[in-house]
């Protein structure tokens, strides 16, 4: 039998349609139970049964995968962080080590890792951010983020996540930049973004920082004579080499939910 390599795997077996038929809101959250083993491939009812029969729903969590927002897969995170040199990683992943922690800027706040890869930080560490985080302090190459922006589609492994990401993130972004006028102000002030100029010919251009050496770019064209307004995101071309593609969707998506939560609080 198959063994799913993460949950984006099953979801593209599914038709998307959120039916709710399999008794879950959307085909993401049935996808997402399915490689937890809570729930089989087959219980959805617009699955072919031979192509259910080929998977098997009970694979355990790998490290690295989409399953770093799950309680299982951080627990793998952290175990592999016990068996490291934290001291060696400050330099890769552009972070400082005292006192027996790693301390890392995310989004320009100061986040701790101790030697059991346990998380704290002055703010919420929420399942977006201690994923992608505990990956980066693993995987980090240590490539320092050029001057090249390129999509997520054009990732080395991003073609397979781009549709995903667009609805996930992008197209969330763009109705929160469109209905909420000071959005990008927040970014710039919040999260120690930096506004940067014609960037692609857009009317707004910020560059966030959600990990050291992982930088983010946000291009906000505004609607005009007819044509509809447009949000895209752009990565360092290097950035698979400082953080897996799975991290690097998981950022995307939880940023769309953080800043959607900022601003229902404060627009």
């Amino acid at each position: 039998m198959k063994h799913p390599e993460n949950t984006i795997e099953i979801l593209k077996l599914l038709d998307k349609s959120n039916c709710r038929a399999c008794g879950f809101a959307t085909c993401l959250v049935f996808a997402i139970a399915v490689f937890k083993g809570e729930k089989n491939l087959g219980d959805c009812p617009k699955v072919d049964p031979e192509i259910a029969k080929e998977y098997c729903s009970t694979t355990p969590p790998k490290s690295g995968t989409s399953t770093e927002t799950q309680e299982d897969g951080i627990l793998l995170l952290q175990k592999q962080i016990s068996e490291i040199d934290l001291a060696s990683a400050a330099d890769r992943t552009g972070g400082r080590y005292i006192k027996g922690q790693l301390i890392i800027k995310v989004l320009g706040k100061d986040f701790y890792v101790n030697s059991q890869g346990q998380l704290s930080s002055d703010i919420h560490i929420n399942q977006w951010v201690a994923g992608p985080v505990l990956n980066y302090v693993l995987k980090a190459q240590g490539v320092s983020p050029g001057d090249t922006w390129v999509p997520l589609r054009e990732l080395e492994r991003g073609k397979e996540w781009d549709s995903f990401f667009v609805k996930r993130c992008e197209e969330p972004l763009k109705k929160i930049a469109d209905n909420y006028t000071e959005f990008f102000k927040d970014l710039v002030y919040v999260f120690n973004g930096k506004q940067v100029q014609n960037h692609y010919q857009s009317d707004v251009s910020i560059v966030l920082h959600p990990l050291p050496k992982v930088p983010l770019l946000i291009c906000y064209w505004k609607a005009e004579e007819g044509l509809p307004s447009t949000l895209n995101l752009f990565f360092d071309v290097n950035v698979e080499k400082n953080l897996p593609i799975e991290s690097v969707y998981t950022i995307g998506t939880g940023l769309a939910v953080m800043f959607g939560k900022l601003a229902q609080r404060h627009g």
